[in-house]
């Protein structure tokens, strides 16, 4: 029987459905990217903004009205947050965020009783569910090393339908690194929630860093995202002395204002943040710090918004990804007084991404005319793309093998 999967949202879901994959692939099962051709079609939800949802409820029921006919499974975090609302859906496989690594057999079990399956648990409580991927379906290569997160951000739905910190054994991150890198996966990115909060038996993110570069075969290293309270000493350390640690850090700011950032329930001000930042570029001047910053959050006023443009610019982020505030049901924010109107919000994202565009020229226009190592990821036409270790997106007219890293002249 044919499948396919649709993937909305982050790295870890990502990561997942290519777990999913494999496993279907493992059953017998084959791969089908036409829709209407596939017996089964598998959907992995995002429920980090109304929007996500609204996106992931609208395929599902694109999918019921145009393939009829098919197996529809739904996982993921959208379902575990609206349960109700999917299970009145008629869904014939209905997960939340767990046993995605069973999907295979579910579909199976399916397949002999046609009995529909709804199954939920307590996302609080749970162990790390452990999953394996031999390759990827991009040349960099994810591994989900933790699930999870503890910190309940003021605005953030996700500590709720993704439950605790809780995270992959040590061994078998390394173990499922050794692979990817056999099977020319010359970078890994590590990912999770909430992916600094790594440990296993008294093993950190720094150490498992470190033993993951003692891989010959893997030539970069790159973490999805941290947060900067996770840079500690130990991490500082690993920055300044394992070159295979891409020149790249994703490091969520959220929000420019002390005001709003106690609002937001984050643990930091915005002294610490730029120490911190001082301290990363005085061990590699050069390296990217990209960022997410959430304009509108309720208290929001326009001197908090022009304060969080002037720290930006201060920072320099080579780019900011923007997110207007989206107001989700059960959170702390989402009882706040003074939420900021659509239209306020709309403008000040226009506003912000607009410094991003203009930062991100700027750090780009520093290596105009200089040679940077690309890990080249895709061939077209002649034209080979990748990206470097500091995450520029490049290309060279020039048939490269995909998975060689090369010099690239930008």
């Amino acid at each position: 029987m044919k499948f396919n999967i649709i993937t909305f949202g982050c790295k870890v879901n990502q990561y997942e459905s290519n777990m999913m994959k494999e496993t279907m692939l493992h059953h017998n099962f084959s791969y089908e990217e036409n829709l209407s051709l596939c017996q089964i079609i598998i959907v992995n939800t995002c429920s980090v903004t109304n929007v996500a949802d609204k996106k992931c409820l609208k395929m599902i029921r694109h999918i019921k009205r145009e393939y009829k006919s098919a197996i529809l499974v739904v996982v993921g975090c959208s379902t575990q947050n609206k349960q109700d609302l999917y299970e009145s859906l008629d869904i014939d496989i209905l997960l939340g965020n767990k046993d995605k690594s069973h999907i295979a057999d579910l579909i199976e079990e399916y397949l002999k009783t046609h009995k529909k399956y709804t199954k939920f648990y307590n996302e609080r409580n749970l162990e790390f569910e452990d999953m394996m991927i031999t390759s990827f379906n991009h040349i960099r290569a994810f591994i989900k090393i933790e699930d999870g997160c503890d910190n309940f951000c003021s605005y953030c739905i996700i500590p709720y339908v993704r439950g605790s910190v809780r995270c992959k054994s040590f061994s078998k991150v390394i173990e499922e690194a050794k692979t990817l890198a056999s099977n020319n996966h010359a970078e890994i990115v590590l990912t999770g929630i909430h992916t600094g909060r790594y440990n296993d038996s008294g093993h950190d993110l720094a150490d498992l860093i470190n033993e993951l570069s003692k891989i010959d075969a893997l030539k970069r290293i790159r973490i999805s995202s941290i947060e900067i309270t996770e840079l500690g000493d130990k991490f500082m350390e690993v920055l300044k002395n394992n070159p295979k640690v891409c020149d790249h850090l994703h490091i969520p700011l959220q929000s420019g204002s002390n005001a709003i950032l106690k609002k937001m329930n984050r643990k930091y001000d915005l002294d610490y943040f730029a120490k911190k930042i001082a301290e990363i570029r005085s061990i590699r001047p050069n390296i990217s710090i990209t960022t997410d910053i959430i304009v509108g959050h309720p208290y929001e006023t326009e001197e908090n918004f022009e304060e969080c443009l002037d720290f930006a610019k201060k920072i320099k982020f080579s780019k900011i990804h923007v997110f207007p505030y989206s107001l989700r049901e059960g959170t702390a924010a989402a009882s706040m007084p003074n939420q900021v109107p659509e239209n306020i919000k709309k403008m000040r994202v226009k506003r912000l991404i607009a410094l991003s565009n203009e930062l991100e020229k700027e750090y780009y226009d520093k290596f105009r005319g200089k040679k940077l190592d690309c890990l080249i990821e895709e061939c077209d036409n002649g034209i080979s793309f990748g990206h470097t270790s500091n995450y520029l997106y490049v290309s060279v007219d020039k048939t490269i093998e995909k998975g060689k890293i090369t010099a690239i002249e930008l």
